[in-house]
């Protein structure tokens, strides 16, 4: 696990934005050191995402399903002062990225 937070944050009030990134297969990014509250998240995975065969596709208006691959970033929600990063399907990996998040300063 190898969570970045940027030396340098930006305060505006009570407020204060962070920066960072993630690596590879992190789930977790917690901020309590920073943050007493997250008002909201932006998380940018830099891969496209994880690739998955869908099965049951309708790719002819109703007439025919196929398998078909797509791919899928990962998601992120917080709670309390810690962002979680997870992989949009099960038994998948999250990819890494940046992430930026508005709080309020502890």
């Amino acid at each position: 696990m190898a969570v970045t937070i940027d030396p340098r944050p930006t305060y505006f009030g009570d407020r204060m934005i962070v920066t960072g990134s993630y690596e590879a297969t992190d789930t977790s990014i917690d901020l309590s050191g920073l943050l007493a509250s997250i008002d909201g998240i932006i998380v940018n995975p830099t891969a496209v995402g994880n690739l998955a065969k869908i099965k049951e596709i309708d790719i002819a208006g109703g007439t025919t399903y196929a398998a078909v691959d797509g791919t899928f970033p990962d998601l992120a929600s917080f709670s309390g002062s810690t962002i979680t990063v997870s992989a949009f399907l099960v038994g998948h990996d999250t990819t890494g990225g940046t992430f930026v998040a508005i709080g309020r300063r502890s």
